[in-house]
């Protein structure tokens, strides 16, 4: 087995041992209320930076771009309470037509 193989697999092992501590640890018990609380929003923030990275980043530096510019409308249709499917599509929409315009 190559080194990428066996990295590969101690990264598989290592993180099935991590999600399965979290169980065995806390025995059914439920999490004090502001650790709770955390837990609930580390979904939304872990969206928004990996949104944040690929849409404004490039070679190491800030980029701001058509993908902005779509990012940007899809914050607007948000703010307006559409559904996020609409989001979507303004999104790709706006950056297709700065990419055809430009």
């Amino acid at each position: 087995m190559s080194a990428a193989w066996t990295t590969v697999a101690l990264i598989g092992v290592a993180t099935v041992a991590i999600k399965a501590s979290g169980p065995l640890l806390a025995g059914g018990r439920g999490l004090p209320g502001p650790l709770a609380g955390v837990v609930q929003l580390l979904a939304p923030v872990l969206l928004a930076a990996l949104v944040a990275t690929q849409a404004l980043a490039g070679d190491g530096r800030l980029v701001l771009d058509e993908r902005a510019a779509g990012v940007a409308a899809a914050g607007v249709v948000v703010a307006l309470r559409a559904p996020v499917l609409a989001a979507v599509a303004v999104a790709a929409l706006v950056t297709a037509l700065l990419r055809l315009a430009g």
